[in-house]
This record gives structure tokens, C-alpha cells and sequence, in this order.
């Protein structure tokens, strides 16, 4: 499965609502389509600190998501990475549910009252994101993290919901132990040092486009 279906399954309820409603869930989207992206060498990250997304392919991979995101990351190209989470034509959650509908995984609930309610997605086989959770839960635990991992990882860490999605995954971890040992899971990727450079810049940048809205709300 890709990074950002795996995050897809692990924001929402069996029930298929969202698991937090107050969450910038299409940021983490973003992000994590992004990182896929970056592991499918389409497109690659610079080195600053807010870092220029480049796309070095516009050829399609042949999934929905995937390519629904790199067309958008040409007409975007170059772009810093803090404005690229905030796009929500990157979150491609709609192409995310197609994929995962078509493979069984969920259903699909269209909106309803003019958009007024949300679309649901159901959980119909659970087996895909338990054995996530699993990965997750052996990785906080001190296994060794894959790119998926580390990327799952972070992303819920900047959206501030880590500790509500893997409360049983966790362990007996508490907040700051929590963090630290994600720091360490975002630094240690087996894939090597570009991909933990763009776990740690999707976490920074998820992180400040969290915060900055919620800043001005309360000014």
C-alpha cells in the first residue's frame, strides 16, 4: 500500500468519519502523497530548510492519487514544501478512497446535503490497516522503521493526533517519551539520508501550517 493510503485508513473510523474533525487531515495527505512520490523518484526535495519540490518525471505511475498529485506538483513546481501541504488539491483524498474501494478495503459514502455532510468511507476489510498498526506499534517499541513508518510517524505527530490514533500502539510511552522516540524513527530510515530529510521536513511543515491557523483563530 502506499504512505498516503495508509494514513487515509489510519485518520478515520471503522465507521468511516473522520477521527478527529478539528484536524488538518488533508495537510498530513499532502505530505504523505509528497513522500510517496519522492520514494517513487517523481519528484525530489532541495535542501533548504523549507525545502523546493522539484517533479524530475511527469510520467504516471498508473494509480489515482499518485497521479492526480504530480499533475499537480508540475503546474506547482519548485514550490517550498510549507505551501504544498496547505494545497488541498494535493490532499487527493477522493482518488485515495477510489483506490482503496476498488481494492475492498472501504466503502464509499458520497455527501449529502449539499456537501453540509461530510463523505464517509467504511471500513470493510481491516486487515490492511491492523497489520499498520502492527508495523507502528513494533517501530515505537524500537524496531527498525521503514520510510511508510517514519513517514506515518511524523505526520500524525505534526498534526497533533498521534496519541488519540496509536493510544494502544503506543504502549506505555507518554507524551515526551512519544516524541523523542519519533525524533529517533524519523532520523533512522533504512532507506537512507534523502528520504529521512523528507520525513523530517514533512513533519516541520505540517507542523507550522498546523499551528499558524490556529494562532490567528485565537488572536
Amino acid at each position: 500500500m502506499l504512505i498516503v493510503e495508509e494514513l487515509f485508513l489510519l485518520l478515520r473510523r471503522d465507521d468511516g468519519k473522520a477521527e478527529s474533525a478539528m484536524s488538518q487531515n488533508g495537510y498530513g495527505l499532502a505530505a504523505a502523497v509528497v513522500t510517496d512520490l519522492v520514494l517513487a523518484e517523481r519528484v525530489t526535495l532541495s535542501d533548504d530548510k523549507d525545502p523546493r519540490a522539484t517533479v524530475l518525471s511527469p510520467e504516471p505511475t498508473g494509480h489515482p492519487a499518485l497521479d492526480a498529485a504530480l499533475a499537480r506538483l508540475v503546474e506547482k513546481d519548485g514550490k517550498r514544501l510549507s505551501g504544498l501541504v496547505t494545497d488541498r488539491r494535493l490532499a487527493v483524498e477522493a482518488e485515495v478512497a477510489q483506490a482503496l474501494s476498488a481494492a475492498g478495503v472501504v466503502g464509499v459514502e458520497e455527501k449529502r446535503a449539499l456537501g453540509l455532510v461530510p463523505a464517509r468511507y467504511p471500513v470493510l476489510d481491516p486487515e490492511p490497516e491492523r497489520r499498520v498498526r502492527e508495523r507502528l506499534r513494533t517501530v515505537l517499541a524500537g524496531g527498525t522503521p521503514q520510510p511508510s513508518d517514519a513517514t506515518l510517524l511524523s505526520v500524525l505527530q505534526g498534526l497533533g493526533l498521534v496519541g488519540k490514533v496509536l493510544a494502544e500502539e503506543k504502549g506505555d510511552l507518554g507524551r515526551r517519551d512519544l516524541e523523542r522516540r519519533i525524533e529517533e524513527v524519523s532520523t533512522d530510515v533504512r532507506a537512507g539520508a534523502a528520504v529521512a530529510k523528507a520525513v523530517q521536513a514533512m513533519n516541520t511543515a505540517i507542523m507550522t501550517a498546523a499551528i499558524v491557523p490556529a494562532v490567528v483563530a485565537g488572536s
